[in-house]
């Protein structure tokens, strides 16, 4: 990975990141085009990888979304979805107004030494780190 961020770094003069790409794949959609730069390609690769994986490693191994999965039974469960969608929003919101996703800014931007970057990436890290802990504490240490 480290390589990639260099390469990207010597050859576009870029930072390498996910939504990077996931934007670049939607402007040219909605722009009526189709042809992609190196963003937009990276977004195809990390998606065909994921699936050339999957597809040799013999199916998907779903196991199910952890405690989530372990919390909602029966017809509860129909609850995951909406969750996982709100999240997936929340996540994509945040990653734009912070002007970058955890790649973007943990990996190429921290490697840069960029102050926002090293910023955004402890508030990352940092809550993480704290919903761990408020898990563990309001399940029991089931997590």
């Amino acid at each position: 990975m480290g390589l990639c961020v260099v390469a990207v770094r010597a050859l576009f003069n870029a930072r390498l990141g996910v939504t990077g790409g996931f934007s670049e794949v939607v402007g040219r959609v909605r722009q009526g085009a189709l042809g992609f730069d190196w963003r937009g390609w990276f977004l195809v690769g990390v998606i065909l990888g994921g699936t050339v994986f999957a597809l040799v490693a013999g199916g998907p191994d779903f196991r199910g979304y952890g405690w989530l999965t372990d919390t909602f039974h029966g017809s509860a469960q129909i609850l995951i979805g909406p969750i996982l969608l709100a999240a997936g929003v929340l996540i994509g919101f945040g990653a734009k107004l912070a002007g970058g996703c955890t790649s973007g800014h943990g990996i190429s931007g921290s490697a840069a030494l960029s102050p926002g970057s090293i910023v955004a990436t402890m508030t990352f890290m940092g809550v993480a780190i704290a919903l761990t802990f408020a898990f563990n504490f309001l399940t029991g240490g089931a997590l």
